[in-house]
């Protein structure tokens, strides 16, 4: 993990910490954390499970990065106590063996499967159909509901709108977003594609999907409940 083009962080085993339910957060042991780059803010954070941590500015070559190291020296826990937590989005880098992670460590336990499909895919927006396709791919991720990426000639891309939005993925990469307008109403970042996605996700490759949590979604003719998830 680097800062300012330095190694702060570097080890053959870290622990995994699932500080929320969706993806785990890196802990390095002590003896592999550049500990001269690191000095005491003086000021203190509080976890219901982990306790008392004390937060450290991370100092290298000139960069600066406040409050972005942890540690719960008198943790309950006792395997946290000889362990910094670093804020992801503090570091300049993060990387597994030499491939550079994005957005958080990827799960162990995290699945992603994409299968191509015939079944008959029909997308609604306001009552107003935006898409319809019968070779979708079907990506199954842990923890997600189905998401169905379809051809963009399968799509009226003339009611999408491009938007500025980019997110990261450590499963499938950078995702491109539009917009759908139907009428005089527009549903801001609905639709999303991942151009150049990582290699366990290529099936999907500039194929464009919809949040089921905010559009209408027929399968098959059947109409699909909106799921209830974190994007909702």
């Amino acid at each position: 993990m680097y800062l300012g083009g330095e190694v702060v962080a570097d080890t053959t085993r870290p622990s995994l910490v699932w500080e929320v339910p969706y993806y785990p957060t890196y802990y390095f042991p002590l003896e592999d954390v550049r500990t001269d780059l690191l000095t005491p803010d003086g000021e203190t954070k509080r976890s219901p499970s982990r306790g008392e941590g004390r937060l450290f500015t991370v100092k290298a070559n000139g960069a600066q990065a406040a409050g972005a190291a942890l540690r719960y020296e008198d943790s309950p826990i006792e395997a946290l106590r000889d362990l910094v937590r670093f804020e992801w989005d503090a570091m300049d880098g993060w990387f597994e063996e030499d491939e550079e992670v994005f957005t958080h460590p990827r799960d162990p336990y995290h699945r992603v499967d994409v299968l191509a499909s015939s079944r008959h895919i029909r997308v609604e927006v306001d009552g107003v159909t935006v898409a319809e396709s019968a070779s979708p791919r079907l990506l199954f991720e842990t923890g997600l509901p189905v998401r169905y990426y379809l051809p963009k000639t399968h799509v009226r891309m003339d009611l999408l709108e491009r938007t500025d939005t980019a997110t990261h993925c450590p499963y499938k990469g950078e995702a491109e977003y539009w917009s759908v307008r139907v009428g005089d109403k527009v549903h801001t970042d609905v639709v999303w594609s991942y151009r150049l996605p990582l290699p366990e996700s290529q099936k999907v490759a500039g194929l464009v999907s919809f949040y089921n949590e905010k559009v209408d979604i027929y399968v098959d003719g059947v109409k699909q409940e909106r799921p209830k998830t974190q994007f909702a």
